[in-house]
């Protein structure tokens, strides 16, 4: 795994009360990083990242993308460039710089279509876009989150993004990284937490977490995250089955839309002690709330 965080000297220009001053100081910055993910040796997609968990996150990618739907589904993946593996680096040296990542699905298990490749690397590589896309994810998506009950205490769910920001350890050092967390909507256990330079990332990893572990879908839970809600980010809780989400921050018109056509639980602005809650209130009681 590579560096996550690296050094950098600084000018510090503050007010120190009487006048602005200056000093040179060291700064602690999140690493970012392209990843290349490929499946059988074909190349699908490339992203901008942090290091550390990329199989979760190549696993994560294709469950939203609809190319997997279980862990069962998922065999194995390998760092391409490292001794043994029969690949050259970017150099022409055969050391692994641990940022192109091959995935092997499992036997029986379709590949990629070609043009999501060539989607991935003509636009970005963080989701479906557009109205259009609404239907295609429910079309796609293997998990149906309106069935699932699901029912979370307000209480508990008004505690989450304080509990979140107690387990970004990254962000505590830098101040640059979103985060995620998968938790019980029962009993309120944290399940995973995942931090990366990109919000989508931190939910791709832990999605694929959940692939790995051979949890999918993700019945009874709620996924918190640390910004606003993009439509992005509720096609990728749909796509795992996630009945619940929950967000520091606003979500756009396009994420509330989905989330009411797929029956998925959006809260909104969950901070200070309110949020609003956009779609499926019914999720949501009030008992220990008052």
């Amino acid at each position: 795994m590579g560096r996550l965080t690296v050094h950098r000297p600084v000018l510090r220009i503050a007010d120190d009360g009487e006048r602005l001053g200056s000093r040179r100081r060291g700064d602690t910055l999140v690493v970012e990083e392209p990843l290349e993910i490929r499946v059988g040796g074909a190349p699908l997609a490339i992203t901008m990242r942090t290091p550390g968990h990329d199989v979760e996150l190549a696993a994560g990618f294709l469950v939203s993308e609809g190319v997997i739907a279980h862990g069962g589904q998922f065999r194995s993946a390998i760092h391409c460039g490292g001794p043994g593996t029969g690949a050259v680096g970017s150099a022409g040296s055969a050391e692994n710089t641990y940022n192109v990542l091959d995935v092997a699905l499992a036997p029986g298990v379709a590949p990629p279509d070609p043009d999501l490749a060539r989607r991935f690397y003509t636009t970005s590589s963080c989701g479906l876009c557009g109205k259009a896309s609404i239907d295609a994810v429910e079309t796609v998506s293997s998990h149906v989150v309106a069935a699932d009950a699901a029912p979370v205490d307000a209480a508990l769910l008004l505690s989450l993004p304080d509990r979140l920001r107690e387990e970004q350890a990254l962000f505590g050092k830098t101040g640059g990284l979103h985060a995620a967390a998968l938790f019980d909507a029962a009993t309120g256990e944290l399940l995973v937490v995942r931090e990366d330079v990109g919000r989508h990332n931190a939910v791709d990893k832990v999605v694929g977490w959940a692939v790995l572990a051979d949890r999918l879908p993700l019945r009874g839970t709620v996924l918190q995250v640390s910004g606003r809600a993009s439509f992005e980010l509720v096609q990728k809780a749909v796509m795992a089955g996630i009945p619940i989400l929950s967000a520091v921050s606003a979500p756009s018109s396009l994420a509330v839309e989905l989330a009411e056509s797929s029956g998925l639980t959006l809260a909104g602005f969950v901070r200070g002690g309110s949020m609003n809650v956009y779609s499926r209130p019914d999720r949501v009681g009030l008992d220990a709330a008052g």
